[in-house]
This record gives structure tokens, C-alpha cells and sequence, in this order.
């Protein structure tokens, strides 16, 4: 099962605004002028920092628990489901040409699953990793 939810710190800066810094993805920190705002950013930031690492097909550093202090942001709803498949094609090295040929589709249809700016269907994302062995699931917990 993979975590789709990265631990950052939230500290109160000197001029009172909440700064956001993530302890796995150290080029990525935002801030807000409250909690609230501060864990929206936090969730903007980081869908733009994966989506950039999937467009450039770079590793995605696995989160790391959240230790005292931290608080886990989650990965956005939009990227989630395209990560998980980008994730489970790299860990089973299957490119696009072989998911495409497993699945009986065009290698576009690949890649823009895999796009963060294309909007996919979520029962496309879910065949693709149903094809790699991998089951899609969604939890709902109560918010810290």
C-alpha cells in the first residue's frame, strides 16, 4: 500500500503568517495567513511539485512518517490516482508502449493518463492498475 501524504512543519513566522516546509521535498515550502490557508497552499504546492517530477519523469521521493511536530499533507485528489499508476509502472518497469499493449489501447491513451494537466476518467486510471496488479482505494479520516 502506498501513502499518499507527505509530513511537513508548519511554523508561525515573524510576521504571524504560517510557513509550510516538507520535510521529504525540501524544494518545496509555502505559506498562508492561517491554518486554514496555510494547509490549502501546502496541498497546491505540493500537486505542483509532483506533477512537474512526473511530467519530467524524475523519482518521486516516497514520504517519510510524520514525526512530532509534522502534520501530513495530503497529495491532491486530481494528481493522487495518476501518481499511483506513474508509481506502479515505475516500480514494475512497464513503459507506456506495454500498459497500452496490456490494456488494448493506443499509447496516447497512456500518455495522458499519466499527464497531471489532462483530465482522465478515474475508471481508466483504475483499469490501468488493475492491469499492474495494483487496487485503487479511498479513505476518508477526520481531519487533525
Amino acid at each position: 500500500m502506498s501513502a499518499f501524504a507527505y509530513p511537513a512543519k508548519f511554523k508561525v513566522g515573524s510576521d504571524g503568517r504560517i510557513l509550510v516546509e516538507f520535510v521529504d521535498l525540501p524544494r518545496v515550502a509555502t505559506d498562508g495567513g492561517d491554518d486554514r490557508e496555510a494547509l490549502e497552499e501546502a496541498v497546491d504546492a505540493l500537486g505542483s511539485d509532483l506533477s512537474i517530477r512526473m511530467s519530467l519523469r524524475e523519482e518521486i521521493p516516497a514520504p517519510s512518517s510524520a514525526k512530532r511536530g509534522q502534520r501530513l499533507v495530503p497529495v491532491p485528489l486530481w494528481l493522487a490516482p495518476k501518481l499511483a499508476l506513474y508509481l506502479a509502472m515505475r516500480e514494475q518497469q512497464v513503459n507506456n508502449s506495454e500498459l497500452a499493449r496490456r490494456l488494448g489501447v493506443d499509447e496516447r491513451v497512456i500518455r495522458r493518463l499519466l499527464n497531471p494537466e489532462h483530465v482522465s476518467k478515474p475508471d481508466r486510471i483504475q483499469s490501468a492498475l488493475t492491469a499492474l496488479g495494483k487496487q485503487l482505494t479511498v479513505e476518508v479520516r477526520d481531519a487533525a
